[in-house]
């Protein structure tokens, strides 16, 4: 490794715990923190040629993370403008133990996946790369990648049992209440 990658090694693990305490608190979960912190830290490697030694390695970081951070929301489709309540207000919460048993199952079903399909999901579904990136780390061809997130995809489907979009989002005993919120 030479000197300016030995370098650029050691700003990046000294900021390590102040980029992990900043992700905590936007998220909240220590597990999707470290998740973000992760994400991150494979951007800042992959642009290091980018930084410039000698400036604010922290805040340079920092700024990957939040957009990290709001690339994942964005790409969730949960970000609302809210800046009046009004939404807040009208606000209802599906019961956490749903979410926690759909990622339980979730979890059971991605492990089942053969590990070209799971790696090839992840990186695509989970760690936000484009078709391209993902086969480049995985050293196949783009149409390979896209096969392997296409058949991972149908499988956990059916492994999941999902149907259509009827399958997502609340159950038929909590749809009335969180509709309900939305309706005021």
């Amino acid at each position: 490794m030479e000197q300016g990658q030995t370098t650029f090694k050691r700003e990046l693990l000294a900021v390590l715990p102040s980029l992990r305490a900043f992700a905590i608190s936007l998220i909240g979960r220590h597990d999707q923190a470290d998740d973000l912190v992760q994400d991150t830290i494979m951007k800042a490697w992959a642009k290091q040629e980018q930084f410039e030694m000698g400036t604010n390695m922290k805040a340079w970081l920092f700024t990957i993370l939040r957009n990290e951070l709001y690339s994942k929301l964005r790409k969730r489709g949960r970000e609302v403008q809210d800046s009046d309540g009004i939404f807040t207000e009208n606000l209802a919460q599906h019961p956490s133990q749903y979410g926690s048993l759909d990622m339980q199952d979730f979890k059971r079903a991605l492990e089942k996946l053969p590990d070209e399909q799971r790696e090839a999901i992840i990186l695509v579904g989970a760690s936000g790369f484009s078709y391209e990136e993902a086969a480049e780390i995985c050293g196949c061809a783009l149409g390979t990648i896209k096969s392997r997130v296409n058949r991972a995809r149908q499988r956990l489907q059916v492994l999941l049992q999902v149907d259509g979009e009827s399958d997502y989002g609340p159950d038929a005993v909590s749809a009335p209440i969180t509709s309900r919120a939305f309706a005021s």
